[in-house]
């Protein structure tokens, strides 16, 4: 397996190992039979996946693979390997036509007294030479099952990355797979320096237009104890919170008559891959994401 080898000890965010977390805000919005709207704020980590178990040795807040305040379990993340997910992730990039052995910085919600439940975590996958070179999207949803979308980055983006692929999990019961996503990303910077803004924007568009829109909107801060503190006692049991905010929204679009779809099989493959030398475009403007100046 390739990959860089973790560093021990290695310097805070602040210091610019390029791990971070992100304090903001979540969006989502149904469209149309009817419209529908919630908000409410999160926080994420951003995390360098060769540096977790250093970032885990300094820490007293934050573990890899045992209960702490917060905490990572790789079982959680691609094929559930137990030594992180980097041989899944470069997999996914050698079935692209894409380089592996670069940086790999993963965008998730950690376990907050053991629990998590992420409906959307992001790696953001760097060539070998530096670079951003492709991003992974892994949607999980709340049947247990999961999903990703690989999907190769332009060289020549310009800061906000476009990328579209077909909708291939089931994720809401009232939203079938005949459709497709736009992505719409601001990604980290190089270092993920204090304050730098992060965006992620989710179209769910079928033959009519954008169906229902989502948008994360986000700043770093460095990643430390002090920072996870303040940010457990500000947004208090998050991911508990996330989970019951998925299931009273549903709650509220069934009592306003929106229909139920059935749940189709899960797809054969676990992994939707798009190759290099055709990546994957947006049709359209998206309904969500505009360059943040």
């Amino acid at each position: 397996m390739s990959g860089r080898p973790a560093a021990a000890g290695a310097p805070d965010a602040a210091q610019g190992d390029g791990q971070a977390l992100y304090l903001g805000r979540v969006m989502h919005q149904r469209l149309r039979p009817r419209r529908h709207r919630l908000g409410y704020r999160v926080y994420s980590l951003l995390l360098d996946i060769d540096r977790v178990p250093a970032l885990a040795a300094r820490s007293r807040l934050f573990s890899l693979g045992r209960f702490n305040l917060f905490s990572l379990q790789w079982r959680d993340y691609g094929a559930g390997d137990a030594q992180g997910p980097r041989a899944h992730v470069e997999q996914q990039l050698q079935a692209a036509g894409l380089p592996t052995g670069g940086r790999i910085r993963l965008l998730t919600m950690p376990r907050i007294l053991g629990y998590a439940f992420n409906p959307l975590s992001v790696y953001f996958c760097d060539a070998p030479t530096g670079g951003l070179q492709a991003i992974l999207y892994e949607v999980n949803n709340t049947f247990g099952q999961r999903h990703s979308y690989l999907l190769p980055v332009a060289a020549d983006h310009a800061g906000v990355i476009e990328q579209r692929c077909d909708k291939q999990l089931y994720v809401s019961p009232f939203l079938g797979l005949d459709m497709h996503y736009r992505f719409r990303i601001r990604p980290p910077e190089e270092n993920a320096s204090a304050d730098s803004p992060l965006a992620v924007g989710v179209d769910a568009v079928d033959a009519q237009g954008p169906l229902l829109v989502a948008r994360l909107d986000a700043r770093a801060r460095p990643l430390g104890d002090a920072a996870l503190l303040r940010a457990f006692f500000s947004h208090p049991l998050l991911t508990l919170k996330v989970i019951g905010a998925i299931h009273w929204e549903a709650l509220q679009l069934w009592l306003k008559g929106v229909g139920l779809v059935a749940r189709p099989a899960p797809p054969q493959n676990p992994v939707t891959v798009s190759p290099a030398e055709s990546p994957a475009l947006p049709s359209g403007p998206s309904a969500t994401l505009r360059p943040t100046p």
